[in-house]
């Protein structure tokens, strides 16, 4: 079952992470990323873990969350230190934060680890959450280009048993290689949305995250079931969005 619907620029900005996780970042980028969002009211502006501090002085009271990244971009930290690091940056004013798993453990088979490593890291925020007095956004970035179609889901299912709020698909810097060391697609595709969504119903959220740089990439994500975008593309895609075209959305689409 499907419905349609008409969706203003206001409505598809508040379903976008605006990011800028580059490295290179400096002050005066984020500070730009927080005034764009702050003027197209984005659902947060995504940014590393230094740069949490500010963004949260920047966007007090405009209604723009702020999220940060957990073990990224690789996951290989331990699950203590992604404790660490995840409740550091609530205390410096995160509202979501976006965990990376242990992705080795996922191609290994060791879905155990996975999931151990996601709860150690929910439990620390749902308890960090509880002594604040605020509700935290957790999001599990589960690198969906490593993963084959039987992993996938027994990686999402770790998320949801963890009491996660979202899967997400990609950190946006994977590197995947062939046989002949020729890099392959590491972003987003609907085909892994419409399997995340299928995987969690609809009482979980799926973000779609990695090449997301129109808003035709950004429709087909949500006709595939995603309910957050991330995306450094942001602005583009609210400038070029076409608010007379109607929307193909599944039925349990949450607005």
């Amino acid at each position: 079952m499907v419905y349609y619907i008409y969706m203003t620029k206001l409505e598809i900005a508040s379903y976008i992470d605006h990011t800028l996780l580059a490295p290179e970042a400096g002050v005066k980028d984020i500070q730009k990323l927080c005034s764009e969002a702050a003027v197209y009211h984005f659902a947060s502006v995504c940014v590393n873990p230094c740069y949490v501090s500010y963004a949260h002085s920047s966007l007090e009271g405009s209604g723009v969350k702020v999220c940060t990244v957990i073990g990224f971009p690789l996951g290989t930290a331990s699950s203590e230190v992604k404790a660490y690091e995840a409740c550091d940056a609530i205390k410096n004013g995160a509202d979501e934060v976006d965990m990376v798993i242990n992705i080795g453990a996922a191609v290994d088979g060791r879905i155990s680890l996975v999931g151990s490593d996601i709860a150690i890291v929910v439990k620390a925020v749902r308890e960090l959450q509880a002594k604040l007095g605020r509700k935290v956004v957790i999001k599990v970035i589960v690198e969906t280009c490593f993963l084959d179609n039987e992993t996938l889901p027994l990686v999402c299912l770790c998320a949801k048993k963890a009491g996660a709020d979202f899967v997400k698909t990609s950190t946006g810097f994977a590197a995947p290689k062939g046989l002949e060391g020729q890099l392959l697609p590491n972003g987003a595709s609907e085909f892994h949305v419409k399997l995340m969504r299928e995987v969690v119903g609809w009482d979980m959220g799926v973000k779609a995250s990695g090449g997301i740089r129109n808003a035709q990439t950004a429709i087909a994500m949500l006709k595939a079931g995603a309910n957050r975008l991330g995306t450094s593309s942001s602005v583009r895609i609210i400038e070029s969005w076409n608010e007379s075209l109607e929307i193909q959305l599944p039925e349990g689409f949450r607005r």
